[in-house]
């Protein structure tokens, strides 16, 4: 079989912009491997999910490993560095957190896992880490000097469509069904996703919405019932997340590519088109 490895921040991270494609790859056959940087230490928690005495990053792994096989993960593998918060806190310039990582360093340790799993595709963040989080940028940063050093030889950039959410959060502003739901106002975050003119591969994962959206649901301490991902009705949740975006590196110009794994042998891993 084939070998996608899927790199991300925070627990909950890969079923928002990789889930799909992670459900997908495993249904054809293929291996997954989520590996994520951080266990997600300074989420924000509703009160009253955690029991008492319980740290978060605990209850965070236990979802991410739900979450993994909901998506059809065989492997989890966490780096082991402490989340960073949100650009600008203090907590950036902790020691141990990941955007204080040494990149090399960091990129080695990555490096040997694509190596052990003779990784054929492996996704990061676009280089603004989708909507400017520290970790983000830095997934993005540790992801492509790990590919070069174990010669990956498919990268995407996982990111979000932003002339696709515009358009649709347009679309959605006066449906009644989203009535009490808040939704992103994405003239506040300039920096959210990427120009679709910078894309080159989208992927229709409709028919993987439901495990998308029950790893979602997986991850209670982070993703609340009534959260803009989940409370939204199943239209608008297809239009939102039914397409997962990329940037190949060294791909395009424009969308040419609607599977990620295009062209692998199952069987093989060996690379027969494409």
């Amino acid at each position: 079989m084939a070998t996608l490895v899927t790199f991300h921040a925070h627990p909950d991270d890969e079923c928002i912009t990789c889930g799909g494609v992670m459900r997908m790859a495993a249904d054809q056959g293929h291996r997954v491997v989520l590996v994520v940087a951080t266990r997600g230490e300074l989420g924000e928690v509703t009160d009253g999910v955690l029991e008492p005495g319980e740290p978060l990053w605990r209850r965070r792994v236990a979802e991410t490993h739900a979450a993994a096989d909901i998506l059809g993960a065989a492997r989890v593998e966490f780096l082991g560095y402490t989340d960073s918060g949100m650009m600008g806190e203090p907590s950036n310039d902790e020691p141990g957190t990941f955007w204080q990582a040494d990149v090399t360093e960091a990129a080695q340790q990555l490096a040997d896992l694509l190596r052990e799993e003779a990784a054929d595709v492996l996704t990061v963040y676009d280089s603004h880490g989708g909507y400017g989080h520290p970790d983000h940028i830095q997934v993005h940063r540790v992801g492509m000097r790990a590919a070069e050093l174990a010669g990956t030889p498919r990268v995407y950039e996982a990111t979000q469509n932003r002339d696709h959410m515009v358009r649709g959060l347009a679309q959605l502003a006066d449906n009644p069904e989203l009535a009490g739901i808040e939704l992103p106002d994405l003239d506040d975050a300039p920096e959210f996703g990427s120009p679709e003119s910078v894309l080159t591969a989208a992927v229709d994962v409709t028919p993987y919405l439901n495990a998308k959206r029950a790893a979602m649901r997986a991850h209670a301490s982070q993703i609340a019932e009534q959260s803009f991902f989940l409370a939204m009705p199943d239209e608008a949740f297809g239009f939102a997340f039914g397409t997962e975006w990329f940037i190949r590196a060294g791909g395009g110009p424009g969308i040419t590519e609607s599977d990620l794994m295009a062209g692998l042998d199952v069987t093989a891993g060996a690379e027969t088109s494409g």
